[in-house]
């Protein structure tokens, strides 16, 4: 027979909103931007007053923690569904400030009818109209006087019924009355079973992750600094996009000014570089991962809330030591030198654009790693180029693509057991050995996918190598990709388009080369025999139709650095098939080339 896992009672909407404005029940929302539009708020409102069902809340309490005395004391529920519709009562209801998408503080107002009982959001001509209440948070003033409220409505809207209208208002005052049904989930539950619950029972909603849960976790905590630290996580992410931002926190979080976090992280908001712009997630991850030697964020859900994994017990003490190393491990993250070179350390193998970084949890590693590193004390040049290699290595094999979390948690034991140089050493030409670029290789890149992890190493390889792009001669690969790039077909897309090939064929990222866009337009759809043809005229002086070159060694170089048989520019053009073939062993080795100087 199946155990139930939950329990249901319904409440009414007051003692909820009780619960919340006493801790209760946990909305860590409420220190996050608010999604709802307005429109939805007054919606809810209206549902609320035709006595409509508005759905179920779920709530998980946390485990019951021993505390330092040897006593217990039972933990907090924490919304996991239903926040926005919590926050929208208690910002309509009560007239507490949300924050926006823009971190700024803002009141959300929708205005009543009486004499309609219509709902509308507050804005400059309902204000004006003396037909319409412009905050229904007046009439659930505590210090409101519902007479007193009816007579000036009444006096100012001659010819309406202050009776009716008195009852029209009562009834309004009555939705706190209403009941909303808590599902309650079993304490003993993990946090993957959470989850899988979350997404079974609103799949139209948003996922909710393991970080959310481990944000959550952080923000309801007040003993540990819990609240300032999700701030500091939130706000570093967010000056990272909008740099703007930083005014809007001077002006309205004085007590985050005042903290030990925000001259640590106020110089993001000066930094222009975009290629690693985290998320919350993304932070987490590498300040847990680095810090703990774990990779998986459902263990720091359950070391914030005191799980001992040896006894299967909660306890104040680990607690509060996991609040230390995690904001330990956020310090380390938002520090300025540590930041700056991990970036570096991208740009220096050849990612030196955001387009160039495809896998966000390659570089999380990459910085743990590099955090790691620094903490057993390696040489700066010995640390530089093992996160150099590791991260080619995790994009090239797509290390962190599938279940990265099982990854992290394999690689960061492996790392506190071995050493982070050992490891990587061990791993790197285990995952690279010589047939990858003579075999394995060369038959990946048969893909048209342009964000093929293989075509942003190869382009990473070119900008790393100093290559010129396609036909330049002065202009790099680096300059093209850093300002604009045309990726161009070597064999033109409408030239074989008129051969029927397909997308997928003609597309391939064998096909494509970095070029100026004005040498791609003289190209045009002209065929490739024709065009190279024309650039050995060009170097025998002819006219200078593509581009600067007019040397003939240095245009062999250039179609050299660009992985292009030599032998095209002599009348050696394959058929479309036999060039991809040999391209693709020409990119292949190039990316190999590039890996050795890493």
């Amino acid at each position: 027979m199946s155990t139930q896992r939950y329990s249901v009672t319904p409440h009414p909407i007051e003692t909820i909103l009780t619960w919340v404005k006493s801790g209760e029940i946990a909305i860590p929302e409420i220190q996050r931007p608010f999604v709802w539009e307005a429109t939805k708020v007054r919606n809810l409102l209206d549902s609320l007053y035709q006595g409509y069902p508005v759905g179920y809340l779920i709530a998980w309490r946390n485990h019951t923690v021993k505390l330092k005395d040897g006593s217990t004391s039972a933990g907090k529920r924490i919304l996991i569904d239903g926040q926005q519709r919590v926050t929208a009562l208690m910002a309509s209801l009560l007239g507490i400030e949300v924050l926006n998408d823009d971190y700024e503080t803002v009141q959300i107002r929708i205005a009543f009818n009486p004499q309609e009982e219509s709902f509308e959001v507050a804005n400059p001509a309902i204000q004006r109209n003396l037909a319409w209440l412009p905050d229904v948070a007046m009439v659930f003033d505590p210090e409101s006087s519902v007479f007193q409220l009816v007579s000036s409505y009444c006096t100012a809207n001659k010819g309406s019924s202050q009776d009716k209208v008195f009852k029209v208002i009562e009834k309004l005052r009555g939705i706190v009355h209403n009941h909303v049904g808590i599902i309650e989930l079993a304490e003993d539950l993990d946090i993957e079973t959470v989850t899988e619950i979350f997404i079974r029972v609103n799949s139209a909603g948003s996922p909710l992750s393991q970080a959310d849960f481990a944000m959550s976790k952080i923000a309801v905590n007040e003993s540990y600094g819990g609240n300032m630290l999700r701030k500091a996580i939130d706000y570093f992410c967010h000056l990272a996009v909008a740099p703007d931002f930083l005014n809007k926190i001077k002006k309205g979080d004085q007590a985050f000014v005042a903290s030990e976090f925000f001259d640590k992280m106020k110089w993001i908001a000066s930094v222009n570089d975009d290629i690693y712009d985290p998320s919350y997630t993304d932070m987490l991850r590498v300040a847990f991962t680095s810090e703990f030697g774990r990779g998986k964020l459902q263990d720091l859900v359950a070391l914030l809330s005191g799980r001992n994994f040896e006894t299967k017990q909660y306890e104040e003490a680990i607690a509060e030591d996991s609040f230390g190393r995690l904001k330990k491990g956020i310090l380390a993250f938002v520090n300025e030198t540590h930041f700056d070179r991990i970036t570096m350390i991208l740009r220096s193998a050849g990612f030196i654009t955001s387009k160039l970084i495809n896998s966000q949890n390659a570089v999380n590693f990459a910085y743990i790693l590099y955090l790691r590193g620094r903490a057993e004390s390696i040489p700066s040049a010995d640390l530089e180029r093992a996160v150099r290699r590791w991260y080619a290595m995790s994009v090239l094999r797509g290390r962190y693509s599938g279940s990265p979390e099982s990854t992290f948690d394999f690689d960061i034991r492996q790392i506190s057991s071995r050493g982070v140089l050992a490891y990587v050493d061990a791993v790197v030409p285990n995952e690279l050995p010589d047939s990858f670029w003579t075999g394995m290789l060369p038959q990946f890149m048969d893909t048209s996918s342009i964000s093929s992890p293989y075509f942003i190493c190869y382009q990473a390889a070119q900008a790393k190598l100093g290559d010129m792009g396609f036909l330049s001669r002065d202009i790099t690969v680096t300059d093209l990709l850093l300002n604009r790039a045309d990726v161009h077909h070597i064999y033109p897309r409408q030239y074989l388009k008129d051969q029927n090939l397909t997308k997928g064929t003609y597309n391939q990222i064998a096909n494509y080369v970095v070029a100026q866009s004005e040498i791609n337009i003289a190209i045009g759809a002209k065929a490739p025999a024709s065009y190279f043809k024309e650039l050995l005229e060009q170097c025998n002086d002819g006219a200078k139709k593509y581009g600067g070159i007019t040397d003939k060694g240095r245009m062999e170089a250039n179609l050299a650095a660009n992985c292009i048989p030599a032998a095209m520019l002599y009348g050696d053009v394959k058929d479309f098939g036999g060039f991809l073939e040999e391209r693709r062993k020409l990119m292949a080795l190039k990316i190999r080339d590039w890996f050795k100087v890493l």
